[in-house]
Order: C-alpha cells, then structure tokens, then sequence
C-alpha cells in the first residue's frame, strides 16, 4: 500500500482537499533516567486476559528502546514470555519475587510491589 492512502493516527484515511496532507505528530524522545531514579512499580493483573495472570511493570521512564531492552532482560530471567505495551512491561504469570529481587540486584532502588 502506498503512503498516499495510508491512514494516519487520529483516523483520516481519506481527504477530498488536494492539498490534504497528514500532519506528522512529533515523537518527543525521552531520556531513561537511571536504574536508581527509577520509580518502577510491579503489580499483578487479570483483567481482560481471559482470566490469565499477567505480572506488570508500571511507570518506567524512558525511550521505548530501552523499556523494550528491559523487558526482553526480565523476560530472560523469569524463563516466561511477555511483551512491552506503553512503556508498560507484561511479563506472563505470576512472577513478582524474581521480577523485584532482578530488579533490586540490578540498581532498581525504589521498587514497589503490590
């Protein structure tokens, strides 16, 4: 598919106008602060995954690179699958000892878990 007709993030598919064109959103880089400046938060959560427990890392603040790194680590040393959505790393099961204990050892200071 061309880019002429591909949709852009608020829904326009198509313009009438000739001189339409799709308005690029600005991707505002973020810097990753430090392991110890994080304040990362390890919940877990079954909601809409078919009844699935599904561990969670909130509030990680940075690029999506670097969460994407993070997650594929802590997915590493779990032994599980999971993914990064919005800056917000699943991990499958219920894993929040080894999530923390990984994160402790690895300069994660203040770390929450409920």
């Amino acid at each position: 598919m061309s880019k002429k007709h591909q949709a852009d993030k608020n829904g326009f598919v198509f313009s009438t106008d000739p001189g339409f064109k799709f308005e690029e959103e600005a991707l505002t880089h973020q810097e990753t602060l430090p392991p110890a400046q994080q304040k990362l938060k390890v919940r877990i959560d079954n909601k809409q995954r078919a009844g699935k427990t599904v561990t969670l890392v909130e509030h990680f603040t940075g690029s999506h690179t670097d969460a994407e790194i993070l997650g594929k680590q802590l997915k590493n040393y779990c032994g599980t699958g999971g993914s990064v959505k919005d800056l917000e790393i699943l991990i499958q099961g219920d894993q929040r000892e080894k999530v923390v204990q990984w994160l402790l050892k690895n300069g994660y200071k203040q770390t929450k878990k409920i």
